[in-house]
């Protein structure tokens, strides 16, 4: 615990960790004991541990947690790197709810690398950095959204609430801290809110989606796969995208810096694995959607709303600028709540040279490309168009098909949905954002005004909804199973 860090990387700290460290945090950590033994090496017949936290049912994060642990690919690399080194390793798994205890478990040396959301980042990197052995840096990026659709809350199906303004004087379940949190508090900024007059239940993600359930609490804002996970389930409505906040949300890699100076033929290992199960689920979204079900619970047609083509979320590892800007914005917000130390420096805590030294000169090409590497491209055959618009295509998912069906448009897919025996999941983009959206739980318009094939309007929100009646006057609202019947006609 008190070895002395010796490194030549500019502004990087040497020094001894203080002894009362240990006692600080002795009290916010259980940890078991064979994780313990594991840790130190003593139950690993004298191979090398590297311990890896990671969140299993945070979608976004699979190519660096629950995937790439399925798949074996950092062992693979390892074992790959112990041919030359002659070395053995042995990878310790540790799975947490949200990114505040991973953090602990970093500042207690417990975890060498981990994953977690932007909010839960910053505050990473701000607490870690009083101790040499664990402060750490953000070295990648697991999956992010520029919109921001990451983060949303959501109210039960019968709730009066319609606008962020029907929560006041309501109970809402978050994690504090978390990247659901942090876009909460700012949605409630943004529209002239004061967060004293909402009553906020500090939970983990899975406690706070029973509870809404239970009406316990009169709203979630939750992170990644949360609130849809409530929206497929039937308990719930979307009030809130916080997309509508306009700020970029993403998840990202921390290692230790103690540990990656020490060790950086594991972490080039670690980024080889990272960007082979990132490949796997660009070029597999449907069979990697059925595994993470498989492996964490989460219903498939949930997984497949985030990691399909289109999906929520943009699985690419590179530190865009728009990640790094928004992180700059991130930290001015959790330096008011206390969470990060004003002296924080995000640009020292940012490291892209494993990325580098991965992509090679590709990598500047790479963090410029802000499209989805994952599209929803080919011919739709009822419609007789082809698909790859992002703002209009569509996806059928028929029950018991091995595949998915595309649609040039929402109305095209209303028109398979009309002629399918029975549905499994159905996808369209919001007619506003071209948020992937679960069409069965979207707000439907029809607009006679707009083209044949573009005359139903799915949002994401009543309040989308509206503001698009507001410029479009002939549009009507209308349930989705009357859109679907409606649609008939149109062939």
């Amino acid at each position: 615990m008190d070895d002395v860090r010796q490194t030549d990387r500019p502004g990087r700290r040497t020094g001894r960790a203080p002894w009362s460290r240990a006692r600080a945090v002795a009290a916010a950590l259980v940890v078991p004991a064979v994780q313990m033994l594991s840790g130190c090496g003593l139950l690993s017949e004298g191979a090398e541990v590297v311990n890896v936290g990671y969140q299993s049912k945070t979608i976004n994060t699979v190519n660096v947690g629950t995937l790439m642990r399925d798949r074996g690919e950092f062992e693979k690399a390892l074992g790959q790197l112990g041919k030359s080194t002659g070395k053995k390793y042995r990878v310790v798994w540790q799975d947490f709810a949200s990114g505040a205890p991973l953090t602990a478990q970093m500042i207690a040396t417990h975890v060498d690398i981990g994953s977690m959301g932007d909010y839960p980042l910053l505050a990473n990197g701000s607490k870690t950095k009083r101790y040499s052995d664990s402060e750490t840096e953000l070295i990648a990026t697991t999956g992010y959204s520029l919109r921001g659709s990451l983060n949303q809350v959501v109210v039960p199906t019968g709730s009066a609430a319609h606008t962020l303004a029907d929560l006041v004087g309501k109970r809402v379940s978050t994690s504090l801290g978390s990247a659901g949190d942090g876009m909460f508090s700012t949605a409630l900024q943004h529209n002239g809110i004061d967060t004293h007059a909402i009553h906020i239940v500090n939970q983990d993600p899975s406690i706070g989606a029973s509870a809404i359930d239970g009406g316990q609490v009169d709203a979630l804002a939750q992170f990644v796969p949360w609130p849809q996970l409530v929206i497929f389930r039937n308990q719930g409505r979307l009030l809130y995208d916080g997309g509508d906040n306009e700020v970029p949300t993403f998840h990202g890699v921390v290692v230790r810096r103690q540990f990656a100076d020490a060790n950086h033929d594991v972490m080039a290992a670690f980024m080889q694995a990272m960007k082979t199960t990132t490949d796997y689920i660009v070029a597999n979204p449907l069979s990697a959607a059925l595994r993470v079900s498989q492996l964490t619970g989460i219903e498939p047609e949930v997984v497949y709303l985030y990691n399909g083509p289109n999906g929520l979320v943009s699985f690419d590892m590179t530190l865009k600028q728009q990640l790094v800007l928004a992180a700059d914005n991130v930290k001015k917000f959790l330096v008011a709540r206390g969470s990060v130390s004003k002296d924080f420096d995000v640009a020292s805590f940012i490291n892209d040279e494993y990325l580098r030294e991965l992509f090679g000169p590709d990598y500047e090409r790479r963090r410029a490309d802000v499209a989805n590497a994952s599209r929803l491209t080919g011919y739709d055959g009822v419609c007789r168009q082809p698909v790859g618009d992002p703002a209009e295509a569509s996806e059928l998912w028929p029950q018991g098909a091995a595949t998915t069906t595309v649609a040039a448009t929402p109305t095209c897919l209303l028109r398979q949905v009309a002629a399918t025996a029975a549905v499994r999941a159905a996808y369209v983009p919001d007619a506003i954002s071209h948020t992937r959206l679960l069409a069965n739980h979207a707000v439907w318009l029809d607009d006679p005004t707009a083209p044949a094939m573009q005359r139903y309007k799915p949002f994401a929100t009543d309040a989308g909804a509206e503001f698009y009646r507001a410029r479009h006057p002939a549009a009507t609202p209308l349930t989705y199973p009357a859109a679907v019947a409606q649609s008939r006609s149109l062939g």
